[in-house]
């Protein structure tokens, strides 16, 4: 079974930060680095390291690009991904860009070469991505992170998806960030990923064009188009990039946390910028605890096309699965067809067996589910003795209230053996009963 993730995001999230929180949680620094070998991209190289913010160690990622011999001046930008619009928008900072990324040497024929993609599209981005040594899925899973900032981006500047170039997310550390993610994320066995909400900050920040308002663009419309809630907080400066929400839409699976979970493993991803706050990410493996044992649900069903035998059969089967209660109530249907509720109150640990029965053994295509609050009073079995043997006693109880309620096949069997009437052996029992208490 796959397992799930939580992305905290209490303080933002950017590419590199989910990689160190990976890494942090046991994903494979060997596999990484064979991947990343792989792509035959020139021009970088990478560090894992440890370092704390507010004095909470975490794990670092942080790519390093190599200087070009011209030393062109965009590169005093280049701070990578850690929470700085400028890693990404700064590629473009000024009109010739084409040699501010990228610099890859042509050592040999399938090395990426600086002068023939000065703008990547995202066909030459899915390439470089395709000859990388990693797993289908992780390869699929990066093509979407990139699809979906290709997707926001073409939105932000008014263009086709198509005539995106990649000179914001094409560099190389959005790669190395990008493909690290998929990687880690594949090795790890993580299927389900929870993101609930994720923190910004306010303000502006510098870009090719001029001075831009925190949310950035590209994170507002990935956002908008993933449905992810952002919360802002105040603090002055970017705290979500555009790769690091891509890889939080593109994973996200669900937007709520499990009534209760038992956390498993923790992974913390550190980032390089200074806030008020501990500017760390918390990627959790987590584990729904079902305590539903206390608790009970209804399950309901229309049905209007069983046969009596059939729904007396289904009743059977849920009550012997161990469904606290089963009955049906005549209803009307769609085109007046006379029809059947099915109710089933089931314990909490028993819903899905019950769901089961429930499918396999009526024609419904369709189960309703709501949890229940329940009363009860408090239950004693006891016996007692009558004229006519042992009979078994439940004696219910809430605050002053008790009841008793002789057994059913208890005094059944009592009645048969004297030959008496059920209700004399019934009201025996309960007078004895009385008596004891």
């Amino acid at each position: 079974m796959g397992k799930t993730l939580y992305l905290e995001g209490r303080s933002g999230i950017s590419g590199d930060m989910t990689v160190a929180a990976l890494l942090d949680l046991g994903g494979s620094a060997e596999k990484l680095d064979s991947v990343l070998k792989s792509l035959n991209v020139d021009g970088f190289h990478y560090e894992i390291g440890r370092r704390k913010s507010c004095g909470i160690e975490g794990c670092s990622f942080d790519v390093i690009l190599h200087e070009h011999e011209d030393h062109d001046h965009c590169h005093e930008h280049h701070h990578h991904e850690d929470h700085d619009h400028c890693h990404e928008h700064d590629h473009h900072h000024h009109h010739h860009h084409d040699h501010c990324h990228d610099h890859e040497h042509d050592h040999h024929h399938h090395h990426e070469h600086d002068h023939h993609h000065e703008h990547r599209n995202f066909a030459d981005v899915c390439a470089i991505i395709n000859r990388g040594a990693m797993s289908d899925r992780a390869k699929t899973l990066a093509k979407k992170i990139f699809a979906i900032i290709a997707d926001a981006e073409s939105i932000a500047h008014g263009i086709p998806v198509e005539e995106v170039h990649f000179h914001e997310v094409g560099a190389i550390d959005s790669i190395a960030d990008i493909v690290a993610a998929a990687v880690l994320i594949d090795d790890l066995e993580i299927t389900d990923c929870i993101v609930t909400g994720i923190s910004e900050g306010e303000g502006f920040v510098r870009c090719q064009h001029g001075t831009i308002p925190v949310p950035v663009p590209a994170v507002v419309n990935i956002a908008s188009r993933s449905r992810i809630p952002l919360r802002r907080t105040g603090v002055n400066g970017e705290m979500v990039t555009p790769t690091g929400i891509a890889i939080a839409a593109a994973l996200r699976t669900a937007d709520k946390l499990p009534e209760e979970y038992i956390i498993e493993k923790i992974g913390i991803g550190t980032g390089k910028k200074e806030f008020p706050h501990a500017n760390i990410l918390r990627a959790m493996l987590i584990k729904e605890e079902h305590q539903d044992s206390d608790k009970v649900f209804m399950l309901e069903a229309n049905i209007d096309d069983c046969s009596g035998e059939v729904l007396g059969y289904a009743m059977e089967k849920l009550l012997s699965a161990g469904a606290a209660d089963v009955h049906y109530i005549p209803c009307f249907m769609k085109k007046n067809r006379p029809g059947y509720i099915l109710g089933a109150i089931v314990p909490g640990a028993l819903v899905e067996k019950a769901e089961e029965v429930i499918f396999v053994h009526t024609s419904t295509i369709g189960i309703r589910k709501r949890p229940l609050e329940r009363s009860c009073m408090a239950r004693e079995m006891m016996e007692v003795a009558t004229p006519y043997g042992t009979v078994a006693v439940k004696k219910c109880s809430w605050k002053q209230i008790e009841k008793l309620y002789p057994e059913y096949e208890s005094v059944k069997a009592a009645a048969e053996k004297y030959s008496v009437s059920f209700k004399e052996v019934y009201d025996a029992a309960v007078q004895a009963a009385d008596g004891s208490r």
